[in-house]
């Protein structure tokens, strides 16, 4: 798909194409449709990303609030989005054996108890022995630092959905994002 078509969507398609590029977050998509035309990928995952580096701090937690925990309940029911189904299959979470999964329901039990939302990593730039070691480590930083990082991983996930999306050859490893700034503190 190119720019020229994704500019004349109207918002209703553009919801239903672009609805999910923030895992479970369609009024992400909603807003910056307003924003069209786009130039470019590029241009347009600017928007995105922009949006939620607005948001404030509860706005920020509910979008890693959306997304499912790697290799959890979602996953063994599947009720995972097609796009999370896609990304945690490839990185060989679906075939994870019983005692791999009781290893990575505690730590993300662990991880969801101390942050206080799932842990997020872009699972399609993993391979399932990643996993239990990147949350492991990500278990030990400040609240502060760990929000900011996981933020990085949704835009991760979220370029490489758009890339997907208008079928741009996304680089095998995307180099981490620049820090966010600092959430905004509620009622300001």
């Amino acid at each position: 798909m190119d720019m020229e078509k994704v500019n004349a969507m109207d918002f209703g398609e553009f919801v239903d194409v672009f609805g999910n590029v923030i895992e479970r977050c369609p009024l992400i998509a909603a807003a910056v449709w307003s924003q069209r035309p786009f130039s470019d990928l590029e241009d347009l995952e600017k928007h995105f990303f922009a949006f939620i580096d607005t948001l404030p701090l509860s706005g920020q937690e509910g979008v890693l609030r959306c997304h499912p925990d790697l290799a959890g309940g979602e996953l063994q029911r599947g009720a995972l989005s097609a796009e999370s189904l896609r990304e945690q299959s490839g990185a060989g979470l679906a075939g994870l054996g019983a005692a791999e999964r009781g290893q990575l329901a505690e730590l993300n039990a662990r991880y969801r108890a101390r942050f206080g939302f799932p842990f997020v990593l872009a699972a399609r730039l993993c391979d399932r022995a990643a996993v239990p070691r990147e949350l492991e480590r990500r278990l030990q930083r400040p609240p502060a630092q760990e929000l900011r990082t996981a933020l990085g991983e949704v835009k991760k996930i979220g370029h490489l959905r758009l890339a997907d999306l208008l079928q741009s050859a996304p680089p095998r490893c995307t180099p981490a994002p620049a820090a966010p700034p600092a959430p905004r503190e509620e009622g300001n």
